[in-house]
């Protein structure tokens, strides 16, 4: 009986650890922290598309348009100013999306948006809760 107590020790532990680290990642879908130099890829429609879509990897955006390689140029809480190849100013996007990557949280996409659709993935997204 020990020993069965004995190998259910070290089970429990990984299972809290996998508990504490689920729960400390799962607010941050839906939120993309960016820093003055970091660069994503993002939709290239403009001001005119609602879309808003960021991505770590490159793909198409909700809208169906191809993403381009952006870097950021501001960064703030709720918005960055990005610049890209060709866009002539930057332009704003929202850095909290109303839709997300419905992958695990390992997916490197990390995409979010402001309308419903498809990730770079191509993995349907989530509305973003909370």
């Amino acid at each position: 009986m020990t020993r069965i107590r004995q190998r259910g020790v070290p089970v429990l532990v990984v299972a809290f650890v996998a508990l504490v680290v689920t729960l400390a990642f799962a607010g941050t879908r839906g939120h993309m922290k960016l820093a003055v130099g970091d660069e994503v890829y993002a939709c290239d429609c403009g001001e005119a598309c609602p879309c808003d879509t960021m991505s770590n990897a490159a793909g198409k955006c909700t809208c169906g348009a191809e993403m381009v390689k952006a870097k950021v140029a501001e960064a703030g809480e709720d918005a960055v100013q990005l610049e890209a190849e060709g866009w002539g100013e930057t332009r704003e996007f929202a850095t909290h999306g109303k839709y997300t990557c419905a992958c695990p949280p390992e997916c490197p996409c990390d995409t979010i948006s402001q309308n419903a659709g498809k990730c770079t993935c191509d993995v349907e997204m989530k509305p973003v809760e909370g």
